[in-house]
Formats: structure tokens, sequence, C-alpha cells
């Protein structure tokens, strides 16, 4: 078994690289020295080393052991010089800037991952951390012959020059100096408003629960929606001369169903609604004012009739339908307590869920509704004003009921059930709103019926949204922060599939309403309704809570979830061979190199290496593979004893060192080394094969 220890040098990169290259999971990331900063580590935490060096400024690293100092570019190397002849001091390095991305300040630590190949003995271990001067500090769980070491002051080089160095040795799989990056923070929207959004991201405070909310940044950073990705919004109209629906392909298919053209704005003072649905669902990115749940989503604006004949809800869907959109946003209801849909109807929502986005379905998205009462059940009612309303009451919501509709309940900004939410079995899922009394507005013989009044208080914040320009609207402004309702909700969870579409547009309706139950946060709420005296806010056997489905919508899960299921191209398979007869010459270090060039530019999701070698003694016989990049990776070593012939085959799953060529670049000239380390007996390569999956 070869034990020897490579000289120093043995990189496989040109000596003036090896200071400037990041080995990064199985990457090599380059970097350039920040010229003004050096970090330095202390013995101990308390030592005050800011008297001792000097600088224009410092600040300690958080949750580390280094303190930066920045000083003048031109003391740079005598300030490091300095510092490393203090006592008191461990550990200098120059600070370093990723070249791709020179924002991103890079800091190195005292300490370097080495991961041995398996026949590589304790002594040979020691022997190369001895040359190096680093001393031995733990084992790494969960991956063979894995150590973590620390630099030394004995040692001449630091952690990148070293774990360069060792990337060379062929008793080395992986060498990786530990560093620290600063940790971004979730993306946020520049948009002026959005801090009032708190039902997008929050972290608590007055009348917040930092659970309320459907943690955008965080899918925002995966995606912030695309615009071939249309969500339609159907309600009584839509300001399209807002800010927040301006934009490069923004407002996609317009449709008046109520005026009969294609200009859907509110023409009457009460049409404030589907304003303010829109600005929830996707309102742009764009600097100023608020940012919708999906920003980069296009808007379908479609004003409806204001009634619902079979015709009129065939108008919505079958325009949804033709015109494309992935997602159909309806926060609106029949006027009237036991509503089943007609068969015209029915038909009508199965066909945009199952014909509609070529096939794959709109996702249709209802708001449950605002009466505290369930969308298909019984209650015993009393206390309606005029009596509108007594003894035992049938309800039924016929849209949220339909199995191809996901049926938004709403919560509040404490994560608890908003009071007037409608809750029961079809429930899917709920999303974050304000919260208010129960109500069921319908108009009848001229009059306005309401629900019993709720006399405790009611607790939670309200939505800020985009409101009609100017005077009309909800407000005086452009904006409103008292939108709710489950018609707030809605939008939220339209937007969120419109988010999870981006991330996998290939999803079914069906996919999507699975996803968004499956990564739902389980809130929940103990209290006793206030209105009905139930306790509905726990979650049954099936993961099922009637006040909230499935759960409280998660952005970002949803998102994740989306995105995994995402099925990768197949990957193509490249096979090429070199043939050419190589004599190995004797007792060479250099050995003798047989190139394969490959032209394809893709990622290595696999490879396969055969080798057929005739020689007097294998035993003498270490073969490597070379990257395009010089990477080597030990395929045999010195282990094959008398044998004098080899057809081999080296795979992933029998030389594990081949793993860190996956997902590297396929592009390049690919060399076979033969060695032959011991004198007498000789060989001849006769060919070798090289096998890549790419994609």
């Amino acid at each position: 078994m070869n034990s020897s220890v490579n000289p120093p040098g043995a990189t496989g990169m040109p000596e003036e690289s090896t200071g400037t290259i990041l080995q990064r999971g199985g990457e090599e990331l380059l970097l350039s020295k920040a010229n003004d900063r050096l970090a330095v580590k202390a013995n101990s935490p308390q030592i005050n080393l800011t008297a001792k060096i000097p600088s224009q400024s410092n600040q300690q690293i958080p949750r580390t052991q280094l303190r930066e100092f920045i000083v003048a570019p031109e003391t740079l190397e005598t300030t490091m010089q300095a510092a490393r002849s203090l006592p008191e001091v461990t550990f200098v390095s120059h600070v370093y800037r990723l070249k791709k991305n020179l924002q991103v300040l890079v800091y190195l630590t005292d300490e370097i991952t080495i991961q041995f190949s398996e026949q590589t003995e304790e002594n040979t271990r020691k022997a190369i951390a001895d040359e190096f001067a680093l001393k031995l500090g733990k084992t790494v769980d969960g991956i063979p012959n894995t150590f973590v070491y620390q630099v030394t002051k004995q040692s001449t080089e630091n952690p990148v020059k070293i774990a360069n160095r060792l990337m060379g040795r062929s008793q080395v799989l992986t060498a990786e100096p530990n560093i620290i990056i600063r940790q971004e923070q979730h993306y946020r929207p520049k948009d002026s408003m959005y801090n009032q959004q708190w039902y997008l991201n929050n972290s608590g405070g007055a009348e917040m629960s930092a659970t309320a909310h459907i943690f955008a940044e965080q899918a925002w950073e995966i995606t912030k929606g695309v615009r071939s990705v249309i969500i339609a919004v159907a309600d009584d109209g839509f300001d399209l001369n807002h800010p927040d629906f301006q934009g490069n392909g923004k407002v996609v298919f317009p449709r008046d169903l109520k005026e009969q053209d294609f200009t859907p704005l509110p023409t009457e003072p009460e049409e404030n609604h589907g304003t303010a649905c829109a600005g929830v669902a996707v309102a742009e990115e764009n600097g100023t004012g608020i940012v919708g749940v999906a920003p980069g989503c296009a808007l379908m604006p479609i004003r409806t009739t204001g009634y619902l004949d079979d015709d009129s809800v065939e108008q919505v869907f079958d325009w949804a339908i033709a015109k494309g959109a992935a997602v159909v946003s309806c926060s609106w209801g029949a006027a009237a307590v036991y509503f089943p849909l007609s068969l015209r109807q029915r038909a009508a929502l199965t066909r945009a869920a199952t014909t509609g986005r070529n096939g794959k379905g709109c996702v249709i998205v209802f708001a449950a509704g605002n009466a505290n009462r369930p969308v298909s059940g019984t209650v015993n009612e009393r206390g309606w004003a005029s009596g509108v309303l007594q003894g035992s009451t049938e309800w039924l919501n016929g849209f949220t009921i339909h199995p191809d509709v996901i049926a938004v309940s709403a919560s509040t900004s404490l994560a608890k059930k908003a009071a007037y939410s409608n809750w029961g079995t079809n429930i899917s899922v709920c999303a974050p709103s304000n919260n208010a009394p129960p109500g069921m507005w319908f108009e009848q013989t001229g009059y306005t019926y309401t629900a019993p009044e709720v006399n405790s208080p009611l607790q939670g914040l309200g939505i800020f949204t985009a409101d009609r320009m100017g005077a009309a609207g909800y407000s005086t402004t452009n904006f409103t922060s008292d939108f709710g309702g489950t018609s707030s909700a809605c939008p939220v969870v339209a937007g969120v599939a419109g988010l999870v579409l981006s991330a996998n547009p290939d999803l079914t309706a069906q996919e999507v309403k699975r996803i968004l139950q499956q990564t739902a946060d389980k809130i929940v709420d103990s209290d006793a309704d206030p209105q009905l005296g139930l306790r509905l806010g726990t979650y049954d056997a099936n993961s099922f809570s009637q006040w909230f489905g499935y759960g409280k919508v998660n952005a970002f899960k949803a998102v994740q979830l989306a995105q995994q299921k995402r099925q990768p191209p197949p990957p193509q398979s490249v096979k090429k061979s070199n043939n050419n007869t190589l004599a190995i010459p004797d007792n060479t270090p250099q050995g003798v190199n047989s190139t394969i060039t490959v032209s394809d530019r893709a990622l290595i999701k696999d490879i396969q290496i055969k080798v057929n070698i005739e020689h007097a003694f294998l035993g003498d016989v270490e073969i490597n593979l070379i990257s395009p990049t010089g990477q080597s990776v030990l395929l045999q070593s010195r282990t094959l004893g008398a044998a004098t012939q080899l057809n081999a085959v080296y795979t992933v799953q029998n030389t594990p060192a081949l793993k860190q060529l996956v997902n590297l670049s396929a592009t390049g000239n690919w060399q076979l080394n033969v060695c032959d380390r011991v004198p007498t007996d000789v060989g001849t390569l006769k060919g070798w094969e090289l096998t890549l999956s790419i994609g």
C-alpha cells in the first residue's frame, strides 16, 4: 500500500494560483485579496488587541474569535507582520473577496477540513499534518476518513494555500479551508410601504405573532414570480393606473364583463374591492408603494357582471381558460345563505381546473366567506337583525365545496381564527387577514342584514394593500391599511400559487392544491369562538382543522417543495475512448498520460472509467484520472500484486473519490495517468474509455 508523502508544491495547479483559489464543495472559486484589511485571532477572547495593532477601525466578526482591522493599503503587509509577532496572537490572515461577487468579504479561520482516501494510513496522515504544521482537532461525523485540523504559528502558509497544496496529494480526496461569510438577510423588497405588510413577513410586535405571516421573503429567494404565470383576479373593477400595477407585461388580457369591453376600470363609488385584492396578490415590486405576494407574475383583471347567473360565471372562467390564466382568484360568493351551484356553474369550474393551462388546469381559489358559518352545514340561528335568520338554518357556499377549488379561511396577525371567517370540512388552507365581527351582507327588499354582535374585543391588524387612486376608494390615499375578510386571505393564497407555478410550471392544478396543503403551518387556536362558542382550532388525526383547513399557507415551504418536484431533464450519455497503445515508463514518477477530449458543455451527473493494462507486476502501478481543471482522482493504488492483466471499471459506487467530479463541467481534456513506481517490471496501457452522464 502506498504510504509515501508527496513533495511540497505538488498541487496540480500553477504556483501563483495556490493563494487565489478557494476549494469549496468540489468547486474552485477565484479569490482576490482585500487590500485594506486583515483578520486576527488572539489566544483568548478576553485579550484586547485594538491598542496593539494600529488601524483606522476594527470590529469583531460576530460569533467568531476573529477581529477585523481596516488599515491603509500601503501599511497592510507590515501591519500583518507586526500582528504575527505578538505572542498573544495565534492566527493572522488576509481578508478576501470572491471575484464573481466582489462585495462579499471572505474571512479565513485557522481550520482546514481534510478527507483522506480510504487507503491512507494513520502514520501517513500524521506525516502530512506535521509537514504543514497542522494540529489535529476532531473527526467529522458521517464522513469517513475526514478530520478538522488547525494551522499553528509554525505553519508557513495560510489555509487557502495549504488546502490547494493538499489537493495535489494522492492521499487527499478533499481539503477545504473553513471560511466565514456574513449571513445574507432574506430578500426584502425596497418598496416604501413594505414594512407595513406584516402578513408577508414579520418578527412579531404589537398585535403581531412571529408565526402569523407566510414567509414570503424566504420564498422570494427562490422566485418572485414570472410573467408567464398569469394570476387572474375576478372582481368589481381595477384601478389599472395605480403605480403598483405598472411594469412591462404586468397587465395582460384585461376584460370587463359588466361593460362588455376590455377596460375593467371601476365606475361606481363602491367598486374598490378588486384593486385591493389585486394589490395583495401581484402588486409590482418597483421601489415604491407595496409589493404583492407574487410581484413578478402577470395580472389578468376580470371585471365581473356583479351577478352569478350561469352565463356570467361561465364568462369569467372561459376567459381565464382562453387567455392562459394559471391561477384564478375569486374573493366573492353568492348573496345567499344557501347557494348550490348549477350544472353549468359546476361545469365551468371543472372545465377551468382540468382543461386550462394546456390541460394542467387553472388553480381556482375562493374566499370562504365572512359570516362565521360553515361553508356547508347547519347552525341554530338567533340574534340576527330583524330576525331574518332563526332556528335550524342550512348554510351552503357552492363555490367553496367544489372539489377543484381551494377554499381559503382567514387567520389574524396573532395567528388566531379571524372572528368572521367561515369554516368547515371543505376548507383547504387559511391565510392571514384582519380581525372583525362576523357579517352576512346581502340586500333583500332594500334592507342589509348583519350577523349577531360579538361583544368581546377582537385583536388583529388590517391588511395593507393598494387602493383606488386619489379620493376614490377606501381611503383618500392610494393605499388602505384596513382591508380584510377572507377577501384578502384569498389573493394571498392565489399569489402563493403563482409562486409555486413559477418555481415548477409543470404542476397540475390538483398538485398545486396538495402542495399548499402539505406545506401549511399548523397554527392552533384553542380559544372558544366568541360568537358560537365552538372550539375547532386544533387538528384531527388527518392533520385537518375545520377553522384552518390543513393550516396557514407557507409560501417558502410550498415553493421549496414545488421546486423539488420539478423533474430534471434526463441526463445524456457521452462515451469516448482512446485506444492508442502506450508503453508505461518503468519507475518514473511522471508516468504516462492518455488524453480524451470532451466538447459537450454540461455538468457531470455520473462518471465511469474503463481501463485496459498489461503489466508484468501490476502491484507496481498507480492510476489517476485528471479532470480538465487539473483535479486528480486516484482510481487504483498499488494493491494489485502479481496480477498481469487489468480490465477494470471504476465508478462512483466502487471509487467514491469520483464523487468530487460530479456537478463539475465535462468540457475539456481528460487524462488517464498510469505510473510505474518500482523498477524492473514493465507494461503497456492498451487503452481506456470515459463515460459521462451529463445534464
